[in-house]
């Protein structure tokens, strides 16, 4: 072991040694009596401490003038007397009284750790003097009194790691109490449970870490460094596991993982958030905390505990995600996957300390690796939707001309996308540095090619507003294509109305989508809205308005009445025949259908009440009165306010 640091000197002189002056008998008989005072003493430190220690550390101080080792000193009496009351102390901590038990006197427990650091100073300072010399036998002596010394306090700081843990979450059941208490009823008046919250893990109480501080630098002071950080790594990787099992995440080997339905898949990952961010949020800030108060003065050693602790939870966390990123990928899994990817993105905080190791920095790499792997798989799964939207190219018009599922399902999909629009965009740029980087040969042209381009380069969307402005495109021209299965022109702009609205609506409800498509787009679409209405007026009641024009009913001057009896019948039966096939139509759509109605009623009802209002007069009133004229100008509006309900009950036959 190396010598450790040497401690400040108390300052004595030969002059005030008086165990040393005194002749062998006088020395013996002093050495029996100091015996019989720390032993009849109730506290566990000797009167005659502070003198002895003092008369060490100036034969420390003396020995650290001596380079030549061959020529060993004289070993004072008083350095044996010390060895004796150490081992004093050692006895009376395990003499079994309550009163005198390590942690009880906290000042008593600072002397007798200074003492132990003091032995080890000791053995140090009398290494390699000759064997057989005193010097060399009182450095077997300190040795012997320093391995049990150190035994004992390794046991002490096992117990405050270890029983102070337990009881944390129960009554206080331990062998030892902690640093400050006085007495053991005081501490049985803590309540069996003491409730903690997460920023309190571990939640040892202060004046316990106060202690495990105190026992960990005379450890380390005294070159027993491994073996205080065992101690400290082996208790608190059991506490830390102990807490992540509470958490209720499963290990499954890859196979399994690549076997399981994504059900159960799903609540795994669900499991294995809720455990990273505990880690992340409560866990390792809690565990760099406490290794951070208990070895302050040791930079060093607080990043091998945290690093080591951490490290083989973080590589768990990391094999469970890299083998989700390798499963088959469906449209599903894109949004756990993202929830992944943010999961473990913010955990690298909590495992990147300033100024540690290079374990850290390797843990750190590692779980950005993990997180590129998700995103990856989450751009392929998101640009997986436009191979879907293609292929998409069923033959069957969806009934009544409702909303297509594939629009319903991609923008839903979109919309839910734009959530995480800001994690996508991360995922999209890290995968374009990806493709730039496998294509870096090509970069050097395309930079040539733009320093001969004296025009301003164009305003570039991201990388993922590329992607979404791709899939809008390819969703507006599948619904182009689907509406040509309809043979019904009306039904087709009905069609393209219910679809175009509910994208458009679904645009307005999304302050993201609406971002990433812009305004531009936003205007074109309700243009094209107002298209679809304006066809569809045209192609269905053109001609049922033709029969409400004048052209036709006269021959100079005089009203032809089978014509006009014809104009109304045919009147009748469009009418008819437009209210039992499209009261079966969709509009799902409230204020769409609020608008389809108002404009139908804006030209028909005046229409038709002037046609009425006109020419009724010249059919014969009774039975032909009823017979030609069967709807009244408010008959007319009711019955408009019956279409595009989806109706089945007034369907007589289905068209497309």
């Amino acid at each position: 072991m190396d010598n450790p640091p040497v401690a400040e000197k108390s300052g004595g002189s030969s002059e005030q040694n008086v165990v040393a002056s005194d002749p062998p008998e006088a020395e013996a008989q002093g050495g029996i009596e100091e015996r019989e005072i720390a032993e009849e003493s109730p506290s566990i430190s000797d009167p005659a401490l502070p003198q002895v220690s003092q008369d060490v550390d100036e034969f420390l101080s003396n020995l650290g003038l001596q380079d030549d080792k061959s020529d060993p000193p004289e070993v004072p009496d008083s350095v044996e007397v010390f060895c004796k009351l150490v081992e004093t102390m050692i006895g009376n901590y395990d003499s079994g009284d309550i009163s005198a038990r390590f942690g009880q006197v906290p000042e008593e427990d600072t002397t007798f750790l200074e003492s132990v650091v003091r032995v080890s100073k000791l053995m140090n300072a009398l290494r390699g003097f000759p064997v057989g010399s005193p010097a060399g036998e009182m450095y077997g002596r300190s040795g012997s009194v320093l391995q049990r010394a150190m035994s004992f306090v390794e046991d002490e700081f096992r117990t405050l790691l270890e029983d102070s843990r337990s009881h944390i979450s129960k009554s206080l059941k331990t062998k030892h109490p902690s640093f400050n208490s006085k007495e053991d009823h005081d501490r049985c008046a803590l309540p069996e449970t003491e409730p903690t919250s997460d920023e309190d893990y571990p939640a040892y109480p202060p004046e316990v870490v106060a202690g495990m501080k105190k026992v960990a630098t005379a450890m380390i002071s005294a070159g027993y460094e491994t073996e205080c950080c065992q101690v400290f790594s082996i208790s608190r990787r059991n506490a830390f596991k102990e807490a992540v099992n509470k958490q209720g995440m499963d290990s499954f080997s890859n196979d399994d993982l690549q076997k399981m339905q994504w059900d159960t898949l799903e609540g795994e990952i669900a499991a294995w958030i809720k455990v990273v961010k505990k880690c992340s949020h409560v866990l390792f800030p809690g565990e760099r905390r406490l290794a951070e108060s208990v070895f302050e003065d040791h930079p060093a050693i607080i990043s091998s505990q945290f690093s080591n602790l951490a490290r083989a939870a973080v590589i768990h966390f990391l094999n469970f995600a890299e083998a989700v990123a390798m499963t088959k990928r469906s449209a599903e899994k894109l949004f756990k996957f993202l929830d992944m990817y943010e999961t473990l993105r913010d955990l690298i905080p909590a495992i990147s300390i300033p100024n540690f190791d290079d374990r850290c920095h390797e843990l750190k790499s590692e779980t950005m690796t993990a997180g590129s792997r998700l995103g990856e798989a989450a751009v392929s799964i998101f640009c997986d939707l436009e191979n879907s939207i293609k292929s998409d190219v069923s033959k069957t018009p969806v009934p009544n001309g409702a909303v297509h599922p594939l629009t319903s399902y991609t923008m839903n999909y979109l919309n839910y996308a734009c959530e995480y629009k800001d994690t996508m965009e991360e995922v999209f740029r890290q995968h374009q540095r990806i493709e730039r980087n496998d294509e870096a040969g090509s970069d050097a042209e395309n930079d040539r090619s733009r320093q001969n381009n004296a025009r301003p380069p164009p305003v570039r969307l991201s990388p993922f507003a590329t992607q979404l402005t791709t899939v809008m495109d390819l969703l507006d021209a599948n619904m182009d294509t689907k509406s040509k299965l309809y043979k019904d022109m009306s039904l087709r702009y009905i069609f393209l109305m219910n679809n175009g609205r509910y994208i458009l609506q679904k645009m307005k409800g999304s302050s993201e989508i609406h971002k990433v498509m812009g305004d531009t787009w936003c205007r074109k679409r309700s243009s094209d809205l107002r298209q679809y209405h304006q066809n569809y007026k045209r192609e269905t009641w053109s001609k049922v308005l033709q029969c409400l024009k004048d052209e036709g009913l006269q021959v100079n001057g005089k009203v032809i009445k089978p014509v006009l009896k014809e104009r109304f019948k045919t009147f009748n039966a469009l009418f008819d025949e437009i209210h039992k096939t499209q009261s079966t139509w969709v509009v799902k759509d409230e204020q769409l259908r609020s608008e389809l109605r108002v404009s139908i009623s804006a030209v028909m009802i005046p229409a038709y009440r002037s046609f009425l209002a006109r020419f009724s007069q010249y059919l014969d009133p009774g039975r032909q009165t009823e017979k030609y004229i069967k709807y009244q100008p408010e008959d007319i509006e009711t019955t408009i306010d019956d279409l595009f309900d989806g109706n089945p009950m007034s369907m007589a036959r289905k068209r497309t």
